[in-house]
C-alpha cells in the first residue's frame, strides 16, 4: 500500500515539473516572438555601442553612497557633507552623490587602519585607546572638511579660465548673456559650467533682481557674486568705454585678479599649514612606543610610565594636542565654502526647549538689554558668527558638565591604574638599565603573588604597622622557612604597598581640581569665539581692499549710488557686515548721519576713509570723484593687496609653527626626558644609599 502510494507521489511530480517545462518553454517562444518586433529591436540597436561594459567608478560611488545611506552614524555624517556640495552642485544630484561618496569612502579609507594602528599599539592600555579612537574623529571631521575646501579651490581655478574664455566671447557678440551661455557651453569644466548656466538663466528671467537675490544666498563664492551682480548691471544699464576699453570687460579683470590673488593664498596657506597638522598630532600616537622604550632600556622609570603619573601625563599630552590641533584648524581657514550648519533647530535649541535645561540655562545666561548681554552679543558679532547667545550658554554648560564628570571619571580610573600596577607588577630591586632575566621576572613575580595575599588582609586598615604584617606572614604557609631580616625586609615592602593602596581614592583636592576644569570647560567657548574673533582681525586688511575693488567696479556705472555700494559691500562682508548692515537699515533716514553712526562703530582706520569717501559723494560730489584715488593707485593697491597676504601668510604660519610644535615639545620633554633624568637620579640617590649602609 505504501509502495502504491509512493509511487503515485512521484507520478504526480513527475506530471508537475513537466507542467512547468512546458509553461517556461511557450513563454520563451512568445518573449522571442515579441522581440523581433520592429520597435523592440530598433531600441536595442540604439542601446548598442552605449551601455558601459568596463568598470565604472562612478556607477560604485553611486551604489556606495545608497549603501551609506543605510548605516546610521555614516547616514548622518553624509548628509553634513552633501549639504556643503549641495552649493556647487546646483541642482546636480548626481554629482552631489558622486562627490559625498568619494569623501566618506577616502575617509573610511584612512579611518581604518588608522583604527588598526592603534588598537596594536595601544590594546594594553585601554584608557589610552579610548580616547585616541575619539579624537580620530575629529581628524576624520578635519579630513573630510580640507577634501570639501579642495572642491572649491578647484572651482575657483575653474572660474579663472572661464572668465578668460568669457573675454573672447564678449568681444564676439557685445552681449553679456549670450557670451556667459556660449562660454558655458564651450567649457569643459562642468562646475563652473552649472554656476555660468544659472546666471545666464536669472538674465533671462521676468524678474532677474529677485532671483539674483537668491542666487546670491547660495553662490559658492564671492568672485561668483561679483560676476553675476555686475553682468546684471551690465544688461541692466549698459556697457560703455572707459580709456577705450570695455568698462565690463574692466570690472571682468577686476574680479580675476583679485580672484588669482585669493588663489594664492590659499595655495600658500595650505602649503605651509600642510605639514603642521600631522606634527601636532603624532606625539598621540608615539606615546605606546617612547613608552616601551622607555621600560626596556631603563626599567626604573617603570614606576612611573606604568602608574598613575604617567597615565596624567599622556592625558595631558592628548588634552594638549587635542587643543593646539583645533587651534591649527582655525588658524589654516582660508575663507573657503564654510559649513553648512542648522541654524534654525540645532542640538542646542532642542536642548533649551527642555524645560528644565531651559530654567537652567537661563539662571545662567544673562538678561537681555543689561551689559553683559549686550557684550555676549558684540562677541558674537565680532567672531561672524551665526549662534545664539542662548546656545553659546548652552554650549557652555554642557562643556562644564561633561568636562566635571570625565575629569572625576578619569582620576578614579587613574587611582584603579595605580592600584592594579601595584597588584600586577614584578615585586624586585630594579637595575638603573636593563630589564630583568626571565628566572629574576618569575622569581618577582611569585614575590608579588605572595605579598598579594598579604596586603588584601590588610587592604583598608590605615592603622596597620609592620610587626601587625610581620605576624600575618608567620601565619601564611608562603612565609614558612624565611628568617626574621627577610620577613622584615618583605614586610617593609608590603607596608609600602599597602600605604600606597590605601591612599588611592577620590580625595577633595581633586573634586577641587575637577571643578577647575569645569570652569575651563565653561569658559572654552567664549576663548573659541575670542580666537576667532582674533584671526577675523588678521583679516581685516584683506577685506577692506576686496571693498576697494567692488568700488573701483561699481563707480564708473551709470546710476550707481552710496546706498547700492553699501548694498554690495554688505552682501560680500564678513568682518564688518554687521555695521554696514546697520547703516543700510538707517540710511533712509539720514545718509550722512547714517555714515557717521557707522563711522563711530569702526575702529580700522583704511575702512573709516572709504566711509569718509561715501560721506563725501552723499553732499552731491560724483562718486567717480570721491574715489578717484581708487582708480588713480589701482597698481599700488594691487601690490598692496599681495604684500598684505604675504603679511597675513607669514603671520598664521609663525603662529601655526608655534601651537603645533607645542605637543610635541610636551611628549620628549616631559613624557621622556624628565622622567628619565629625574628618576634617575632618583634611583642613583637611593642605590647609593643602599650601598652606604651596606
Amino acid at each position: 500500500m505504501e509502495e502504491s502510494n509512493m509511487s503515485n507521489a512521484m507520478l504526480i511530480l513527475v506530471i508537475v515539473v513537466a507542467v512547468l517545462l512546458m509553461g517556461i518553454v511557450i513563454m520563451y517562444m512568445i518573449l522571442r516572438k515579441r522581440m523581433q518586433n520592429s520597435d523592440v529591436v530598433r531600441i536595442n540597436n540604439l542601446r548598442k555601442g552605449t551601455e558601459q561594459r568596463d568598470f565604472s567608478w562612478d556607477v560604485l560611488y553611486q551604489k556606495l553612497y545608497l549603501k551609506y545611506m543605510k548605516i546610521p552614524f555614516i547616514k548622518t555624517y553624509l548628509f553634513k557633507i552633501r549639504r556643503r556640495l549641495e552649493i556647487n552642485n546646483i541642482d546636480d544630484e548626481f554629482a552631489t552623490r558622486l562627490q559625498a561618496a568619494k569623501i566618506i569612502t577616502k575617509s573610511l579609507m584612512i579611518i581604518i587602519p588608522l583604527t588598526i594602528v592603534v588598537v596594536m599599539l595601544t590594546h594594553n592600555n585601554y584608557l589610552l585607546m579610548s580616547i585616541i579612537l575619539i579624537f580620530e574623529l575629529f581628524m576624520i571631521d578635519s579630513f573630510s572638511d580640507s577634501m570639501v575646501n579642495k572642491l572649491d579651490n578647484d572651482l575657483l581655478l575653474q572660474q579663472a579660465d572661464f572668465f578668460a574664455q568669457m573675454r573672447h566671447s564678449y568681444h564676439e557678440n557685445n552681449m553679456v548673456a549670450e557670451a556667459i551661455y556660449s562660454t558655458a557651453q564651450d567649457t569643459e569644466h562642468i562646475e563652473v559650467a552649472r554656476q555660468a548656466e544659472k546666471i545666464y538663466e536669472i538674465l533671462n528671467a521676468s524678474d532677474p533682481e529677485i532671483e539674483l537675490e537668491k542666487y546670491y544666498d547660495v553662490a559658492p563664492n564671492n568672485y561668483l557674486r561679483e560676476f553675476a551682480g555686475i553682468s546684471y548691471l551690465t544688461q541692466e544699464f549698459g556697457d560703455r568705454k572707459v580709456d577705450n576699453t570695455s568698462l565690463y570687460l574692466r570690472n571682468l579683470e577686476n574680479i580675476t585678479q583679485e580672484m588669482q590673488l585669493e588663489i594664492l593664498k590659499r595655495d600658500k596657506l595650505n602649503y605651509v599649514f600642510q605639514s603642521l597638522s600631522i606634527i601636532s598630532i603624532a606625539p598621540i600616537v608615539m606615546l605606546e612606543p617612547l613608552k616601551s622604550w622607555a621600560v626596556s632600556n631603563f626599567s626604573f622609570t617603570k614606576t612611573f610610565y606604568k602608574g598613575n603619573m604617567g597615565t596624567i601625563a599622556q592625558i595631558v599630552i592628548i588634552v594638549a594636542t587635542f587643543i593646539c590641533y583645533i587651534l591649527i584648524r582655525k588658524l589654516q581657514d582660508n575663507g573657503s565654502t564654510r559649513m553648512v550648519q542648522d541654524n534654525q533647530n540645532p542640538w542646542q535649541e532642542k536642548v533649551y526647549k527642555n524645560k528644565f535645561a531651559k530654567k537652567l540655562v537661563d539662571s545662567v545666561m544673562p538678561k537681555p538689554n543689561t551689559k553683559d548681554y549686550r557684550r555676549d552679543e558684540k562677541l558674537l558679532k565680532d567672531a561672524g558668527s551665526k549662534q545664539k547667545i542662548r546656545w553659546v550658554y548652552v554650549n557652555k554648560i554642557t562643556a562644564c558638565i561633561v568636562t566635571f564628570i570625565v575629569s572625576i571619571v578619569l582620576f578614579s580610573i587613574i587611582h584603579q591604574i595605580q592600584i592594579r600596577f601595584i597588584y600586577t607588577e614584578p615585586t624586585s630591586t630594579y637595575n638603573l638599565l636593563g630589564e630583568m632575566s626571565e628566572k629574576e621576572e618569575r622569581k618577582a613575580m611569585e614575590t608579588t603573588l605572595r605579598q598579594n595575599k598579604i596586603l588584601d588582609q590588610f587592604r583598608g586598615k590605615t592603622s596597620t604597622i609592620d610587626k601587625d604584617i610581620i605576624r600575618a606572614m608567620r601565619r601564611s604557609k608562603d612565609y614558612q622557612g624565611y628568617k626574621d631580616d627577610e620577613l622584615e625586609q618583605e614586610a617593609q615592602q608590603i607596608l609600602e604597598k599597602l600605604e600606597t593602596v590605601n591612599s588611592e581614592y577620590l580625595k577633595w583636592f581633586e573634586v577641587l581640581i575637577a571643578l577647575a576644569f569645569a570652569a575651563f570647560g565653561y569658559a572654552a567657548p567664549t576663548i573659541l569665539i575670542k580666537f576667532q574673533i582674533k584671526m577675523r582681525q588678521m583679516e581685516m586688511e584683506d577685506e577692506v581692499m576686496s571693498f576697494q575693488t567692488i568700488i573701483m567696479m561699481l563707480m564708473k556705472i551709470e546710476r550707481v549710488d552710496v546706498e547700492m555700494i553699501l548694498e554690495w559691500l554688505e552682501r560680500y562682508a564678513d568682518i564688518f557686515k554687521e555695521p554696514i548692515g546697520s547703516c543700510l537699515n538707517n540710511y533712509e533716514s539720514g545718509a550722512w548721519e547714517a555714515l557717521e553712526e557707522m563711522k563711530e562703530d569702526i575702529t580700522y582706520e583704511p575702512f573709516i576713509r572709504i566711509i569718509e569717501s561715501m560721506q563725501t559723494s552723499v553732499e552731491k560730489v560724483p562718486i567717480r570723484e570721491a574715489f578717484e584715488e581708487l582708480d588713480a593707485d589701482r597698481d599700488y593697491y594691487k601690490e598692496k593687496r599681495k604684500e598684505s597676504n604675504e603679511r597675513l601668510i607669514d603671520r598664521k604660519g609663525r603662529i601655526g609653527k608655534t601651537i603645533g610644535f607645542v605637543p610635541m615639545i610636551i611628549t620628549f620633554v616631559g613624557y621622556l626626558i624628565v622622567p628619565l633624568v629625574f628618576i634617575g637620579l632618583t634611583s642613583m640617590t637611593s642605590s647609593f644609599d643602599a650601598m652606604s649602609k651596606m
